[in-house]
């Protein structure tokens, strides 16, 4: 049951302006199991993934820019005009992520160990332990490092260059409102990095329509098992009798009766809004009225006339640039101000902006010699001072996002005929998605692997009997990976067996 009229959620495709179609919320293809892919034979019901060869291209202020490209001698070409030294250490950074992410991979989908479970928790400890005992003693210090340190102080033990250090440092705040200097950041740039496109860790692609293709083709894939998917089907309450989940009252009042309720909803919407405050303990409660939900995110749309023209780049080859991620990102500096400026005043002076340009690769997406745009922003507060409403800023701050791309590529704004804007509270009420979180509760040490979404429920299975978590408030949390989902499948096949 799905309370919109699309299926989908925040993997959804649609026009935003005439002739124009993009992702509306997640936009890029990564961290997408290939078992989910397989097992629900996403292929033969229509999804293609394409490859983005380019990696991120970073203009720079000073009018240059970095291309950290996932070729690494190229990538090494592009950081020595920065610095020599930082070029030389690259390759070995950039191993020792991928190591770490691909170990993380592994426990990304298995089911994490109960804080004080049984004999089967304490096994699945065990092993997960040996898994990380196998790594040299380098690869333990750095997944250590990496699970506690903030990004900043982890690139600063690293690297010198600013340029290098910024568009680095911005995979450990997507997503996650928090100064670089925060610690525990450094576990963002590895949860965006165990995802793979084919079968290269750390690689990025696109869903060929956007990608509502890949919710689409589950959806072909679950009608074609007899998955009945209902639409406009809100829910009001989860039924419990007995101590047990019996099944769902929809919002019109019909009641439908199951085995088993599975939900995907952020758990602090489940638990405090949909199950009865009496069928939970006081400790729960408490767990998930202090769950932490703020992305600090802004997500636009833009219908462009032509490509932006960047002052670094010559015009004839700006694609082989611009088809990966376009960052700007400066530095961790520039990072940590926008951070400051959103928690004092509502949002960046001075945006982080991601901007993928998909139809570079996808020609489907928009009519020919034209062009759409995905820009992914931080910091944006999901709460304005002194009683401001989102509803009457998301414009200022808009524009505030397409001044601040103009100011590298100086056609930007007047390429601009049509745009679709999501300020967090628009994320909210469009998805559910409490205080904007992208990722259905912040990716924290205390909110990961065991503690997600609480102490002794990270086995997908809800303190109430027959009611199931599957989605991003699950473990291994946000992206569109298909693991929380396809976990908790296992947890409810087996119990119901």
């Amino acid at each position: 049951v799905e309370r919109r009229d699309v299926v989908g959620g925040a993997a959804l495709t649609e026009e935003f302006h005439p002739g124009f179609r993009n992702s509306v919320y997640s936009y890029v293809v990564s961290l997408l199991d290939s078992d989910v892919i397989a097992d629900l034979e996403l292929g033969r019901h229509g999804l293609e993934i394409i490859d983005r060869p380019a990696g991120s291209f970073a203009p720079q202020p000073d009018g240059r820019h970095l291309l950290v490209s996932r070729d690494t001698a190229t990538a090494q070409r592009e950081i020595a005009k920065f610095s020599e030294r930082d070029a030389e250490r690259y390759p070995v950074f950039d191993d020792l992520v991928v190591e770490v992410a691909e170990v993380f991979r592994a426990l990304a989908r298995e089911t994490p160990p109960n804080l004080g479970g049984g004999f089967h928790d304490l096994l699945t400890a065990v092993l997960a332990a040996n898994r990380v005992r196998k790594l040299p003693p380098s690869r333990q210090k750095a997944l250590a490092e990496l699970m506690t340190m903030s990004i900043g102080d982890y690139l600063d033990h690293w690297f010198e260059s600013d340029a290098l250090k910024g568009v680095l440092g911005f995979e450990g705040i997507i997503g996650n409102m928090v100064s670089p200097y925060n610690a525990g950041s450094a576990y963002v740039l590895v949860h965006h990095a165990f995802g793979q496109t084919e079968g290269r860790t750390a690689a990025w692609g696109h869903a060929k329509g956007g990608m509502g293709a890949i919710t689409q083709a589950m959806a072909r894939s679950a009608a074609a098992k007899g998955v009945t998917i209902d639409l406009d089907a809100p829910v009001a309450r989860v039924i419990v009798e007995q101590d047990w989940a019996q099944g769902v009252e929809l919002a019109d009042g019909t009641v439908l009766r199951a085995k088993a309720v599975a939900s995907n909803l952020n758990p602090k919407l489940l638990f405090l809004d949909l199950v009865e405050r009496g069928a939970l303990d006081d400790e729960f409660v408490r767990d998930m009225e202090s769950w932490r939900c703020r992305s600090g995110t802004f997500r636009m749309n833009v219908a462009l006339s032509e490509l932006p023209r960047f002052e670094s780049l010559d015009g004839e080859d700006d694609p082989a640039f611009l088809n990966g991620t376009i960052d700007i990102a400066p530095s961790l500096a520039y990072l940590d101000r926008a951070y400051d400026d959103a928690k004092t005043g509502g949002w960046a002076r001075e945006p982080v902006v991601s901007m993928c340009i998909p139809s570079i690769l996808d020609d489907s997406l928009a009519p020919e010699g034209r062009h759409v745009a995905s820009l992914f922003c931080q910091h944006f507060h999901p709460t304005l001072s002194d009683g401001r409403s989102w509803d009457d800023e998301k414009d200022k701050a808009a524009d505030l996002v397409i001044d601040t791309v103009t100011r590298y590529a100086p056609n930007f704004r007047d390429a601009v005929i049509g745009r679709q804007v999501k300020s967090p509270l628009d994320l909210e009420r469009d998805l559910g998605l409490v205080g904007g979180d992208i990722f259905h509760g912040a990716l924290h040490l205390d909110q990961i692997y065991s503690l997600r979404p609480a102490a002794g429920h990270a086995d997908f299975r809800a303190p109430i009997k027959g009611l199931y978590l599957c989605g991003s408030g699950s473990h291994p949390g946000g992206g569109v990976s298909g693991l929380p989902g396809r976990n908790a499948a296992r947890a409810i096949a087996k119990d119901i067996r």
